[in-house]
């Protein structure tokens, strides 16, 4: 069985409006991982993934690419020990 990782991404730039949160859903979606992702004031967008170290690598790519219509700006992110607390990648409220 895979280890399962975690990753703790905080993503700056034109990140509201354009359908960010739904993209990176869509994209965790995709490659079977589990966590969330809200909006923490206007610019910043916060997510944390588990999965396989390999996916959680592709969702970061993706994350850093955006929608068409987004600027990433910065993306910071921090590997962290997986829980396995999540049964799937939710959108949560803002912060």
């Amino acid at each position: 069985m895979e280890t399962i990782e975690r990753v703790h991404i905080m993503v700056k730039g034109r990140v509201q409006g354009v359908g960010f949160r739904a993209y990176v859903q869509q994209q965790a979606a995709s490659l079977k991982l589990t966590g969330w992702v809200r909006n923490i004031g206007w610019s910043q967008v916060e997510s944390v993934a588990e999965g396989p170290r390999a996916s959680l690598e592709n969702f970061i790519e993706a994350v850093r690419r955006g929608p068409s219509i987004s600027r990433v700006e910065e993306c910071s992110l921090a590997w962290e020990t997986g829980s396995g607390e999540f049964a799937s990648f939710e959108i949560r409220s803002s912060r």
